[in-house]
């Protein structure tokens, strides 16, 4: 019987960790740092996740490794980029909506620890 992921609870979970993240070092670091604090946390929560998942480009039927990599994704379902920048572009959501194509995955939050109220800079994007 295969089990079904309620990824609206893994939305919260995982939201709740970055909530954690964020209260204890606030804005104003490198991403890398926001990165490693997460996967600590998502681990401390029981969360699998996969660190700098490595994503080819499927073109004309050949399978190109172009150096693309997720930052995140957790319980294989959901992506997660991270950020620390001034504010969110359109490049940013892009580049999320064009991971989540290229997965086949439904869900991703962009989130950008830049901002001095983390709720600010956690963006939900669905396909």
């Amino acid at each position: 019987m295969e089990t079904t992921i309620d990824i609206n609870g893994l939305t919260e979970k995982v939201i709740g960790c970055i909530i954690e993240v964020h209260k204890h070092l606030g804005p104003g670091l490198l991403e890398s740092t926001y990165e490693q604090c997460l996967a600590h946390e998502l681990t401390i929560n029981s969360i699998r996740f996969e660190l700098q998942k490595s994503m080819p480009v499927m073109y004309k039927g050949i399978k190109l490794d172009c150096g693309y990599r997720i930052d995140m994704i957790i319980e294989n379902d959901l992506i997660i980029e991270l950020k620390s920048v001034e504010y969110i572009t359109d490049i940013h959501m892009s580049q999320i909506i064009t991971y989540l194509k290229l997965s086949h995955k439904k869900l991703g939050l962009i989130v950008n620890f830049n901002t001095r109220l983390i709720k600010n800079g956690i963006k939900r994007v669905a396909l």
